[in-house]
């Protein structure tokens, strides 16, 4: 089984915004920003991501829940946001990331990113995985 470490290289190495290895043993580098790729993938298959280990740049709320719902099984993150913990540790995904933050910033890199501060408080993540995937 692909650990970890060799996920983050992988992630580094081709400046890929995500690395999925799926539960078939296929990886897989996707390289869109913020959520599109997670979206995309789910969009086609939603079974897709379960039991998958998934590597990003960045997981806030709204992309630990929506990979929750998905079913994944383990996430590093290179920034992770305080109001992802939770969500992961109430759903028991192993985690590790390299800088824990307060929130995610928006693009321009003024303030709180507009779908973290809309569900920071939201409880109940299937709502937040079907508003994002429009399902």
């Amino acid at each position: 089984m692909m650990q970890i470490e060799e996920m983050k290289e992988i992630l580094h190495q081709k400046n890929a915004s995500l690395v999925v290895f799926y539960a078939s043993g296929e990886i897989k580098e996707y390289y869109q920003n913020r959520i599109k790729d997670i979206k995309n993938i789910l969009q086609e298959n939603p079974n897709a991501l379960k039991g998958a280990i998934v590597a990003d740049k960045v997981i806030g709320k709204v992309a630990a829940s929506i990979l929750a719902v998905a079913g994944v099984k383990q996430i590093y993150a290179d920034v992770m946001s305080q109001y992802a913990i939770p969500v992961l540790d109430e759903n028991r995904i192993l985690y590790e990331y390299s800088e824990k933050v307060d929130y995610i910033r928006n693009k321009d890199n003024t303030g709180m990113c507009p779908m973290e501060n809309k569900y920071k408080e939201e409880k109940e993540i299937h709502k937040i995985y079907l508003e994002m995937l429009n399902l």
